[in-house]
């Protein structure tokens, strides 16, 4: 909402008033934007891989949507871990075997159908179980270990929004580069009348300032949303390690949980009173 909220007011702020007492007519200029927009592609296409292309493409979504997790689910990601850590305080963790193997089928995790549709959560979660069956215990070396792939996983997050913001950067040169081509085209028509080379070189600067206006009004601006809403959406994988790790170290699933609950930014943290509730309502866990 706000991102279409920033979007009006800029178009409103530079078009419109520009449009007071100028022609906004001359800022169309189709084969302009061709060549600024045909030369980012093309030189994001030369400088990131397949998978990085297409994370640019879906942060589209992110920055219209922003951070994928709200409160609601960290408040069920919650009850997960307390639903999983009390089953294997009252029966052990190999109690979790069954679960941990065939998530999509788990009696445990289908009372949390949004966890459960996450994939990637459900398998990062999964995979520590499972260590914890096959003996794992201490709490220091999984920490390790968990730091490993979570850095690897923000890393892969970092890339994409870096990408966009280097693609925004590129932006002015390409409008300098389609400003170049139009003087070239105006050059070539040296010997038509004022009013002619007029608009040609009115036309040529209409690269320069759309390279510029795309550049730092709108594809920095989203770079940098994108990169706050991976940076808030990483408090979800944060906040399973904190829970395991308590769980780990021998506390009673209620304190466990409230570590993983005092891991998250007050902005999606359940309260004590919400939790306590969402705990009290929850279904009994299942051996499986």
């Amino acid at each position: 909402m706000l991102f279409i909220v920033g979007v009006l007011i800029i178009l409103v702020s530079v078009i419109g008033l520009y449009g007071i007492h100028g022609n906004i007519g001359i800022l169309w200029q189709p084969i302009e934007f061709g060549i600024i927009f045909g030369g980012a592609f093309g030189a994001l296409l030369i400088s990131s891989p397949m998978r990085v292309v297409k994370g640019v493409a879906k942060s589209m979504g992110t920055v219209l949507k922003g951070p994928k997790y709200k409160g609601e689910h960290y408040l069920e990601l919650l009850g997960v871990l307390f639903a999983v850590f009390k089953l294997a305080k009252s029966k052990g963790d190999l109690a979790l075997e069954s679960h941990i193997e065939n998530p999509s089928e788990s009696s445990l995790f289908s009372a949390y159908p949004t966890f459960q549709a996450d994939h990637h959560a459900l398998e990062f979660f999964c995979d520590y179980l499972r260590l914890l069956t096959m003996g794992a215990n201490n709490p220091f070396e999984i920490e390790a270990v968990m730091d490993v792939e979570l850095d690897l996983h923000h890393e892969a997050d970092h890339t994409i929004s870096a990408t966009l913001g280097t693609l925004g950067e590129a932006f002015p040169a390409l409008g300098i580069v389609a400003a170049v081509l139009g003087v070239i085209v105006t050059m070539s028509s040296i010997t038509e009348p004022p009013e002619v080379l007029g608009g040609l070189i009115g036309a040529a600067l209409v690269g320069t300032f759309f390279g510029i206006l795309v550049s730092y009004g709108f594809v920095s601006p989203m770079a940098k949303s994108v990169e706050l809403a991976h940076t808030a959406d990483s408090q979800y994988l944060n906040c399973i390690k904190a829970g395991i790790l308590g769980h780990m170290q021998g506390y009673a699933p209620q304190i466990s949980v409230e570590f993983a609950r005092k891991s998250l930014d007050a902005t999606v943290r359940p309260t004590f009173a919400e939790l306590e509730e969402m705990l009290a309502n929850a279904p009994a866990p299942e051996a499986g």
